[in-house]
């Protein structure tokens, strides 16, 4: 079975006033469709750029990427960004809803980029996200007028309302308190239940525990990938 996502020798430099950081170094990784991944690892360790360059924001210094069949490496900015919308949902820890648009516009902006739907399969497609996430009672709703926690489940619906191959999130629970940041997991825990694949980026052993299979970067490359069932089946022996 081929992987749904597969780097292969990947870095990212950043070059400024002619020095260069090393932000990620020969970084082979596969995910399978259906996996829960979490990231993990330091602040500055490079897991937040590993996670711009699966989702398309960034580009490798060198390496492959395929996603999806799609080779992600030597390609135009308009074809990275359709594939992009198409193929990966985000969640980031500010949320990043427009505040002038209300929960369905919120959700269906991302939609509205693209042309093999039309209307009426994006207003379906977004009543659908919002009712998974126990958000279709506040659909004409602003930002403004939600709890935190509500604006992440807002965020998430808008990951998966265009049906992505991968949701990416990047610390989802960072500006969320502890009752709202397990609400915003267990709906994770859902969505993977259902079928999802998901990578998370997140500093909280606990929530990395959430998934099934942890990476852990250090220095800008993995030294260590493990299934999080083969650890608690090891910590059960003990």
């Amino acid at each position: 079975m081929s992987a749904l996502i597969k780097l292969t020798n990947v870095k990212k430099v950043f070059s400024t006033d002619e020095v260069e950081t090393h932000a990620l170094s020969d970084i082979n990784l596969e995910i399978q469709k259906g996996e829960y991944i979490s990231i993990s690892g330091p602040s500055g360790c490079g897991k937040s750029t590993l996670l711009s360059l699966l989702g398309l924001l960034d580009t490798c210094s060198g390496g492959s990427y395929i996603l999806n069949t799609h080779q992600a490496v030597d390609i135009s900015t308009k074809q990275r960004a359709a594939i992009r919308n198409k193929e990966i949902g985000f969640v980031f820890q500010s949320f990043n809803l427009i505040s002038d648009l209300t929960v369905s516009e919120n959700v269906a902006l991302p939609l509205t980029y693209r042309k093999d739907l039309n209307k009426q399969q994006r207003i379906e497609m977004v009543k659908e996200a919002l009712e998974k996430v126990d958000m279709g009672h506040r659909t004409k709703h602003f930002p403004s007028q939600l709890s935190g926690g509500q604006q992440q489940r807002v965020a998430v619906a808008r990951a998966i309302a265009g049906n992505p191959s991968i949701i990416l999130a990047d610390e989802p629970t960072g500006n969320l308190d502890s009752k709202n940041a397990e609400l915003v997991m267990a709906l994770l825990d859902k969505l993977h239940a259902e079928g999802k694949t998901i990578c998370m980026v997140t500093h909280d052993p606990r929530g990395a525990k959430r998934a099934e299979r942890i990476i852990e970067v250090f220095d800008g490359r993995v030294v260590s990938d493990s299934r999080v069932l083969q650890v608690k089946s090891e910590e059960a022996v003990a």
